[in-house]
């Protein structure tokens, strides 16, 4: 997984003034310490330090305010809890003022796969963690169990993944380049090397771009899959980037289309909307797999990153 850390100067003095908030109290210190390995429901938190619910809430108010955790809504037996995940592994602050803002960042993540916000797929679809399937095969409504968090391998034959990413890490900054990086094939019945598939690429709305992926791959395993996965299954993929730049958006070294960054109104509202299907007009309808760091070639999902001065 990419490291996800936050660079911050001496002198972006109203930025510092929230993380130093949301650090000077032992128990959201506490907070982030358990989020180290898992996501806990606000309820979970409050059990482990035995604080009550209403006290939890605001400390997660604090830490959410200053980009350290993301809060997701999921549906249990009860109804809906909300998911509290860390969204930061590293923080640093930087003195130096000399020749700062001609040095380029990277702020990066790595987004769960299962974490898409919206979801509409046919059947030809499943998910998988690194131990099984994720509820059922072939059955479109698992896409919307709580189950999906942790899938490390997502398949559709047709239909679309859409996600939220967030951009408060855009908000202040000189921003050169938003990335999304991904490794992904088509999805045939078991696999089919020259199996091709138009996959399209949506930002905010907006179509940017489609990868005509030239076949499922299979015929060796997978580097990184686990032992119970079949032979006769989709092995690997291909890394693909989209980047939109303040001049173009790119599929990998290639210049696509002219929209950018300030087109795209990426610094506005609280997110950046990522869809990732193939459309129903498409010449070549052969579907997506998307793999997780646990599946597939590269040990990585989808991966949202920053260049920013």
């Amino acid at each position: 997984m990419a490291e996800r850390e936050f660079r911050l100067r001496i002198e972006e003095e109203e930025r510092l003034d929230v993380i130093v908030q949301a650090l000077n109290a032992s128990v959201r210190r506490k907070i982030m310490h358990l989020l180290r390995s898992s996501s806990y429901s606000i309820a979970e938190l409050a059990k482990l330090l035995k604080l009550p619910v209403s006290t939890v809430c605001f400390h997660i108010n604090i830490l959410r305010k200053a980009g350290f955790i993301s809060v997701t809504v999921k549906k249990n037996t009860r109804g809906n809890a909300k998911l509290i995940s860390r969204q930061i592994d590293r923080f640093s602050l930087d003195f130096r003022t000399e020749d700062y803002d001609n040095r380029q960042h990277q702020f990066s993540q790595e987004i769960p796969l299962g974490s898409f916000f919206d979801a509409h797929v046919e059947a030809g679809c499943g998910m998988a963690n690194e131990k099984e399937i994720i509820v059922s095969d072939d059955l479109p409504g698992a896409f919307f169990s709580p189950e999906r968090y942790e899938a490390q391998i997502i398949w559709f034959s047709k239909g679309y993944l859409e996600y939220r990413v967030p951009n408060y890490m855009l908000k202040d900054k000189q921003v050169s380049a938003v990335s999304f990086s991904m490794e992904l094939c088509s999805e045939a019945p078991n696999y089919r090397n020259d199996w091709e598939s138009d996959i399209t690429f949506w930002v905010n709305g907006v179509e940017l771009a489609t990868y005509l992926s030239p076949g499922d791959f299979g015929g060796r395993r997978g580097r990184l899959n686990p032992d119970w996965w079949s032979d006769f299954s989709t092995q690997y993929g291909i890394m693909k980037t989209l980047r939109i730049t303040r001049e173009c958006v790119y599929l990998d070294e290639t210049a696509v289309n002219t929209y950018t960054i300030d087109k795209l109104h990426l610094k506005e509202g609280d997110y950046i909307t990522f869809r990732i299907g193939v459309k129903e007009g498409a010449r070549h309808q052969g579907g997506v797999n998307l793999f997780g760091e646990k599946f597939g070639d590269y040990s990585q999902g989808l991966v949202y990153s920053v260049d920013y001065y």
